[in-house]
């Protein structure tokens, strides 16, 4: 993967966790060619292991092809809970934990 290209390598993006797309504004430009343009994303699989889901991909550069970045997604159930992680040089780093139940039983409060 290229440290070149991104502004900043693996930029902390909080609990945004994208299964696809990528965060241009992260972007230099390709190390390569020299050109800020979209990107292109290639060789995605999805595998199951274990109860969790992975999605990777590779961000390429538009006119020259170079690999700017590989990215990984992960979604699995934990419990009454969702738990999703993002990590990519490009896209950044970021994880997030969502209730399935209605009531996330985090957020009540106590009556005592």
């Amino acid at each position: 993967m290229c440290g070149d290209c991104v502004e900043k390598e693996y930029p902390n993006r909080g609990t945004t966790c994208l299964e696809n797309g990528s965060f241009l504004l992260n972007f230099a430009g390709c190390a390569v060619c020299s050109k800020r343009d979209f990107m292109l994303i290639t060789n995605r699989s999805l595998k199951e292991e274990d109860g969790e889901e992975i999605v990777t991909y590779d961000h390429l550069c538009k006119n020259c092809h170079h690999v700017v970045a590989r990215h990984e997604y992960t979604f699995s159930i934990m419990d009454e809970f969702q738990e999703y992680t993002m990590l990519c040089l490009l896209c950044g780093k970021a994880e997030d934990t969502i209730s399935i139940l209605p009531d996330d039983p985090r957020q009540l409060t106590l009556l005592f």
